[in-house]
């Protein structure tokens, strides 16, 4: 639910914690966005950086400039400034990535965790099982058929947390238990309602599926995108995952490694989440693709 007045909470001497809310859906998610992007527009005093969650927002502040009680209260008045969600227009940039959904590096990974690990049923599988999706094949549809929102990043640099925009594509997925010891760079997942993009070879624990053959996160900044950090995003863009088959994929991943890959990116658009809503209320809601 949302809270009626947000919860303002210490992190340590130098972070505050805003809940917003207890659950994880997107309105909470634009409450904090649109509180992130109105700190920076007021240039608030002592605050270094934000960083904004599901239904949350940590604060870094720096005690020496404004106290805890102090930032408190200006959060207070900015987050009464702000009005309400309906009214929360954002920058926002979109992505299309080459995808190659059911793929073989995944499908050896999962077989991997199987042999050594614990037996589990083929990953796409179980997603479409648990969703009540007639087969792997129609959770590529769904999945695909949507923009997704980055939420937030972490537990790895440039890691993307995102929610599904069109309702009718929203699915969810348990985590593996126990969680594998590797995971194909590039690989996309699901835990709870999130999907997310693994930037490097890892450990993790979503239900996996497709993969990316584009860096999302670069220390030696090959790509413009790259610039200004070695993460790609920020939260408030959008991805689009376009299918792709395994040669298409190998195709791309070749363009990366000789570095003529040019990233497919519609720049800074504002996101309304006025109209956003209205196109909600349109929607068939049961419908799937």
């Amino acid at each position: 639910m949302i809270y009626e007045e947000p919860k303002f909470m210490p992190g340590g001497d130098r972070y505050m914690l805003i809940e917003f809310g207890n659950e994880m859906n997107l309105e909470l998610n634009f409450m904090a966005q649109g509180l992130a992007s109105a700190i920076v527009q007021n240039g608030t005093k002592g605050v270094i950086e934000t960083a904004p969650c599901f239904a949350s927002m940590l604060i870094h502040y720096d005690p020496d400039q404004v106290t805890f009680k102090d930032l408190t209260k200006e959060m207070k008045s900015l987050i009464g400034s702000l009005g309400p969600s309906d009214d929360i227009e954002l920058d926002s940039r979109l992505f299309y990535f080459p995808t190659c959904y059911l793929d073989p590096w995944t499908k050896e990974c999962i077989e991997d965790y199987c042999n050594k690990i614990t037996k589990k049923k083929y990953d796409p599988d179980f997603v479409a099982e648990i969703n009540g999706l007639k087969d792997a094949q129609q959770l590529v549809r769904v999945h695909s058929g949507t923009e997704y929102w980055v939420a937030s990043l972490g537990f790895w640099p440039g890691l993307p947390f995102m929610m599904a925009l069109d309702p009718r594509c929203v699915i969810t997925a348990p985590k593996y238990n126990p969680p594998r010891t590797w995971t194909p760079q590039g690989t996309v997942g699901m835990g709870g309602a999130s999907t997310a993009i693994y930037p490097v070879a890892t450990p993790g624990g979503y239900q996996i599926f497709a993969r990316i053959p584009i860096p999302i996160w670069d220390t030696e900044k090959r790509f413009p995108q790259f610039e200004k950090s070695i993460c790609l995003f920020r939260p408030g863009d959008r991805v689009k995952f376009v299918p792709v088959s395994p040669e298409e994929f190998l195709h791309v991943e070749a363009q990366v490694k000789d570095g003529s890959y040019v990233y497919n990116v519609v720049e800074y658009q504002r996101f309304s989440v006025r109209n956003y809503k209205s196109w909600i209320k349109t929607l068939d809601k049961t419908q799937r693709f």
